[in-house]
C-alpha cells in the first residue's frame, strides 16, 4: 500500500479516487443547482459536499466553486465559521417551505414528524453560528 504523501495542502490520491470525487463534485453541483427550484430538495448540503470533493480531487473546480458570484461569497464564510444572517433567514425560509410540503404531501405523520425535527434542530445548530 502506498502511503499518502501532501501535496499543496491535500493527499495525494490514485488517479480513479480523484475521477470519482470529481464525478462527486459535479453530480452534487447539478443536484444543488436543481435543488434550487425543486421543493423538499436540499441546495445547501449539495454545494458543501460539492465543494468538499472539488477541493480533494481538482483544485481548477474548487477554485471555480469559491470564484462564484453566487456559491463563493457564502462558502468562503462557511470555511471561516461564520454564515450571514440573510443565509440564515433563507435556511429557515426554505426549510420552512420543505416542511409544509412534507405535512402536506407525506400520508405517513411519524415521518413527517420525524423530518420536521431533524431540520430544527439543524436551524437551531445553524442559528447558533456567528455572523461575521
Amino acid at each position: 500500500m502506498r502511503p499518502l504523501t501532501m501535496c499543496a495542502g491535500t493527499p495525494r490520491r490514485g488517479r480513479w479516487q480523484r475521477a470519482l470525487l470529481q464525478l462527486l463534485a459535479v453530480l452534487s453541483l447539478g443536484i444543488a443547482f436543481v435543488g434550487v427550484v425543486t421543493p423538499g430538495l436540499p441546495t445547501t448540503e449539495f454545494v458543501l459536499l460539492a465543494a468538499w470533493a472539488a477541493a480533494r480531487s481538482s483544485p481548477r473546480l474548487h477554485a471555480w466553486i469559491l470564484r462564484n458570484r453566487l456559491l463563493g461569497p457564502l462558502l468562503l464564510q462557511w470555511q471561516s465559521g461564520k454564515l450571514p444572517r440573510r443565509a440564515k433567514w433563507a435556511a429557515t425560509a426554505s426549510m420552512s417551505a420543505a416542511g409544509t410540503f412534507a405535512a402536506l404531501t407525506i400520508p405517513h405523520r411519524p415521518s413527517v414528524y420525524f423530518i420536521v425535527l431533524c431540520m430544527a434542530c439543524v436551524l437551531l445548530w445553524l442559528w447558533r453560528k456567528p455572523e461575521p
